[in-house]
């Protein structure tokens, strides 16, 4: 498999989560970006970095984004259309 793929989903999924969490979430007095999305060799999973602010707001905001895990996993592979999906993985980013 060529190494640049991993790099090109990897890029895809920032951008299509991204536009996600702003459309179907309401973080109230909260700020969330997608840090960093690594992909790993067999496509098997996505690790996505969140960063939340106020730092306070971290936990709660993060549970809403687990419970809907699968739900944005779906929507993500209707909309990219890749086989295998990776398996999303969310992590607050360490400041």
């Amino acid at each position: 498999m060529k190494p640049y793929r991993n790099l090109k989903i990897a890029s895809l999924i920032q951008h299509e989560l991204g536009e996600m969490l702003i459309r179907e979430f309401n973080f109230e007095g909260a700020l969330v970006t997608i840090v960093e999305v690594q992909v790993d060799d067999k496509l098997e999973s996505a690790f996505i970095k969140l960063s939340i602010l106020p730092f306070q707001k971290g936990p709660e905001v993060f549970t809403m984004i687990e419970s809907r895990k699968r739900e944005l996993q779906g929507k993500l592979l209707r909309k990219m259309n890749i086989k295998p999906m990776p398996r999303l993985v969310f992590k607050i980013a360490e400041e």
